[in-house]
């Protein structure tokens, strides 16, 4: 078994196409990638947790938005992502 090159030290969430497709529809795949490896394997396992589909919607677009403002993570202020 081979070391996860991201250095996460918790199982990490593969991510599902329906989440890739809105990254790439909102064009913010990119953006996503830039985020550490702990924030992107966060949002992913967040939205998963969802049990319902109208929460799991609500939590993807939370994401989008933030990677599209940049600068916010989860509702807290995340300045090494803000957008120059």
């Amino acid at each position: 078994m081979s070391a996860d090159p991201s250095g996460l030290r918790r199982p990490r969430h593969p991510i599902p196409d329906f989440v890739k497709t809105a990254l790439n529809e909102r064009g913010l795949m990119n953006a996503y990638r830039a985020r550490p490896a702990y924030q992107q394997n966060d949002y992913v396992g967040w939205i998963n947790q969802a049990k319902r589909q109208e929460t799991r919607e609500k939590r993807l677009r939370q994401m989008l938005d933030e990677l599209e403002a940049g600068g916010v993570y989860m509702n807290m202020k995340h300045p090494a992502s803000e957008k120059t």
